[in-house]
C-alpha cells in the first residue's frame, strides 16, 4: 500500500518560535518591550539559525525609541505594498481569488476550533504564526503553502534594510529548505507582482456568498 504523504515535520520548539515571531510582527505598542524580553529568553532554547535573527531584532529594537519603532512599523507595513504582511496578497492581489483564499484560511482555523475576531484577517502573517503555535501540524502546512509570499516579504524587508527582516529570516529558518520549484515560484511572483483586480468583480464578494463555518468553543 502507498503511504499518504505527510506534511513538513514539526519539532517541540516550533510552537515557541512561531508564537514569539507572531508577537514581534505585531504593532509595537506599550506591551512590545515585554515581547522583546520574552523573545530573548525563548531564543535560548531555539536552534541557532532561528535564534540568531531573533536576537538581532531584539537588540536593535530594544535600542530604538518606542515612537520611532512604531513610526517605522507603519511606514514599512502600512505604506509599502511590497512589504505587505497579508500573505494571500502576493499570489492573488486584490482579486476575487483572494477572497476565496481568505475563506479557505478561515475554514482551516475553524476546523481546528479557532475563530478570528472581526478585526483580524486570516492571512496576516502574525495570525498565521499564532495559529501555527497552537496547531503545529496544520500551521506548518499553511506556512508552507504560503511560502512564496513569505519569502517575497522577507526579500523586500531585506532590500529595505528593515529591522523586521530578521524576524522573517527567523520564520524562514523554521521551515524546510526551498525546493527548486518553490524558488521558481518565488521568482515568478517577484517578476509579475500581485495580480490586478479583475474587472467587474468585488474582491471580497465570495466570502459573503459562501457560508462561514461555525465553531463552538474557545478561540
Amino acid at each position: 500500500m502507498r503511504k499518504t504523504p505527510r506534511g513538513p515535520r514539526t519539532e517541540p520548539w516550533h510552537p515557541h518560535a512561531w508564537q514569539t515571531q507572531s508577537l514581534l510582527l505585531g504593532y509595537p505598542d506599550a506591551r512590545f518591550a515585554r515581547h522583546l524580553d520574552l523573545a530573548a529568553r525563548v531564543a535560548a532554547g531555539l536552534p541557532q539559525p532561528v535564534a540568531r535573527p531573533l536576537l538581532a531584532f531584539t537588540a536593535l529594537a530594544g535600542q530604538t525609541a518606542p515612537d520611532d519603532l512604531a513610526t517605522a512599523y507603519v511606514a514599512t507595513f502600512d505604506h509599502r505594498k511590497r512589504c505587505c504582511l497579508y500573505l494571500t496578497y502576493y499570489t492573488h492581489g486584490d482579486t476575487r481569488k483572494r477572497g476565496l483564499a481568505l475563506l479557505r484560511l478561515k475554514q482551516a482555523y475553524a476546523a481546528a476550533g479557532r475563530r478570528l475576531s472581526d478585526d483580524e484577517l486570516p492571512d496576516h502573517l502574525a495570525v498565521v504564526l499564532e495559529f501555527a503555535a497552537t496547531e503545529p501540524d496544520a500551521g506548518v502546512r499553511l506556512l508552507t503553502e504560503h511560502r512564496a509570499g513569505l519569502e517575497l516579504l522577507r526579500l523586500a524587508l531585506t532590500d529595505d534594510a528593515s529591522p523586521w527582516a530578521s524576524v522573517l529570516d527567523s520564520v524562514s529558518a523554521t521551515l524546510p529548505a526551498l525546493a527548486g520549484d518553490e524558488r521558481e515560484a518565488i521568482l515568478r511572483l517577484a517578476a509579475a507582482g500581485p495580480p490586478d483586480e479583475q474587472v467587474g468583480l468585488d474582491p471580497y464578494a465570495a466570502p459573503v456568498l459562501l457560508p462561514d463555518p461555525t465553531v463552538r468553543g474557545p478561540r
